[in-house]
């Protein structure tokens, strides 16, 4: 305890970052925008994708944890850890590249909220428009599971070193406005 009283101590030194130059921040954006657009390309492909052979097999899910049960009630576990591992895998380059490509959304829940949003509309779309597939809802709830995880694990991270806060002018900094002291 007496160490820690005895180092000097700046204001804010406990949240202020030291910020990288802007041509690595422009750089760490466009990787991570080009990162956000393989994804989306990706995610199109896995799940916007027709499957004519499994028309009779789907059925849309309103009821959270009706087609985990089902998942996990299958003879194979490989099968089950595939349906839950993949939809979770899906949602975690969301929640590592969403914060850096759009700072606004960092945050926990703004990352959450916008996940639930575009997997939603994800499967909208694949319930509404594409042949063999369905709405279902944990399959958002797992892609936004896997997109927090993304996020705890990495996407807090970057997004702070890329777009961390430069020096405050706090109280301490500030001159007074002129006639006040």
């Amino acid at each position: 305890m007496a160490g820690a009283a005895s180092r000097p101590r700046t204001a804010g030194s406990a949240r202020e970052r030291r910020r990288l130059p802007l041509p690595v921040r422009l750089l760490a954006m466009l990787c991570a925008f080009t990162f956000m657009v393989a994804f989306a390309v990706v995610l199109a492909r896995l799940t916007l994708q027709p499957s004519p052979a499994s028309e009779a097999l789907t059925h849309t899910n309103l009821h959270p944890g009706r087609s985990l049960r089902a998942y996990l009630d299958q003879p194979e576990l490989r099968d089950a850890v595939r349906q839950i591992g993949g939809n979770i895998l899906l949602g975690v380059p969301f929640g590592v590249l969403v914060p850096v490509v759009a700072p606004r959304t960092r945050g926990i829940l703004r990352v959450l909220l916008l996940t639930a949003v575009v997997m939603l509309l994800v499967e909208f779309a694949q319930g509404a428009l594409v042949t063999g597939r369905a709405f279902d809802i944990d399959d958002v709830i797992l892609n936004t599971a896997g997109a927090l995880i993304g996020y705890l694990l990495l996407g807090r991270r970057l997004s702070r070193v890329v777009h961390a806060r430069g020096p405050r002018g706090g109280r301490a900094g500030r001159k007074p406005a002129p006639g006040k002291s």
